[in-house]
């Protein structure tokens, strides 16, 4: 006599439950395979000019008026009126150095061309008497050449001590340094008594009135800045204040020595930075003809990198050379992509090539 297996209406239901559940997953399956298309999203291929992230060049902020002022002439530093942050007008009296051999050396030529003026006259009014008694026959012709020849010959030794009075002149002057514009002492280099050399520096002047900064870049960047172009500038001690938008004004030209880096000038706008404060300045390349595509959008696999390009709701696999990543876009190597082309950036992991797809 066999017995029967005796079923639980628990698992009974657990077992219609699972089958049905079974039946369900097929009959999608089914649906799906009848669509035949596979939902994505697309993005479009971006080409033509493109600017790239900036690089950041440091420099510090500096007066645009400034001078290192000096002597020209050598002597003993005996006077210095001025302080460290004082304010000077144009023609302010700012040092004076000692030497004992200009003022002497003026005198000198002053007294030397007062003698030959002397001379000179005499000459000239001893020509004169000598022409009127030519004129009567007293006086012979060579003897009136000789006494024109003299007084020319004093005119021009005159000349030659007016030269020398006035450079003289000009020597004791320059033993007085005066401001050559308003401005605010920047630098005091040497102290009272000391001997200065002549070219030695002695001070430094700055104007309050413009700021600029000088940052060097790469022969290769040259090519993407000109003047008047506007550029981004970083305070460094506040990463998170907002750039100032600087002005190009000079650019340096390439050299040919190979690594060399070449100044560019950038003027900021008033009562934005201070002088002495270190920032960065933004110079972002320029491509031509980039083409660039989501970063999302493409795919590394064995064979390389490619992205799936849909035309006519058909998603086609285009390899790609990928040159740098930029932001959320990546640039490639221009080829089977053109501007305005669609790809595929979200839904690819069951997408394979010649799929249909339907765009979201």
């Amino acid at each position: 006599m066999s017995l029967m297996p005796h079923h639980s209406p628990f698992a009974l239901v657990s077992v219609l439950l699972a089958a049905f559940m079974i039946s369900g997953c097929r009959g999608g399956g089914s649906e799906s395979a009848d669509s035949g298309s596979v939902s994505v999203r697309v993005a479009e291929v971006a080409g033509g000019k493109m600017e790239e992230i900036p690089l950041r060049f440091s420099g510090i902020v500096r007066a645009a008026q400034r001078a290192t002022l000096t002597f020209q002439v050598s002597g003993t530093l005996k006077e210095r009126p001025v302080e460290l942050g004082q304010s000077v007008k144009p023609g302010d009296e700012l040092a004076r150095l000692y030497n004992p051999a200009l003022e002497p050396a003026r005198d000198s030529a002053a007294a030397r061309l007062e003698e030959l003026r002397t001379q000179f006259e005499q000459a000239q009014r001893e020509w004169e008497r000598s022409s009127r008694l030519h004129q009567r026959g007293v006086v012979s012709e060579q003897t009136l050449e000789q006494i024109a020849a003299r007084r020319d010959s004093l005119r021009a030794s005159m000349a030659t001590a007016e030269a020398s009075l006035a450079e003289a002149t000009r020597l004791l002057e320059e033993s007085v340094l005066e401001a050559p514009f308003a401005g605010q002492v920047e630098a005091l280099l040497v102290e009272r008594d000391e001997f200065v050399a002549a070219g030695q520096p002695v001070m430094r002047l700055s104007s309050p009135l413009g700021r600029e900064v000088e940052v060097r870049v790469p022969a290769h960047l040259l090519n993407h800045v000109r003047v008047g172009q506007s550029l981004p500038v970083w305070l460094v001690q506040d990463r998170n204040r907002e750039p100032a938008t600087g002005t190009v004004v000079e650019i340096a030209q390439g050299s040919s020595i190979r690594g060399e880096l070449h100044p560019v000038l950038v003027s900021l706008p008033p009562n934005s930075l201070s002088s002495g404060e270190p920032v960065e300045v933004g110079i972002a390349p320029v491509r031509e003809s980039a083409i660039t595509v989501p970063l999302l959008s493409v795919v590394r696999d064995s064979v390389g990198t490619s992205v799936f390009r849909v035309k006519d709701d058909i998603a086609r696999r285009v390899p790609v050379e990928v040159d740098r990543v930029i932001g959320e876009r990546v640039m490639v190597h221009p080829g089977a992509l053109a501007p305005g082309d669609q790809v595929v950036y979200a839904g690819m992991t069951r997408l394979v090539d010649g799929d249909t797809v339907e765009v979201r």
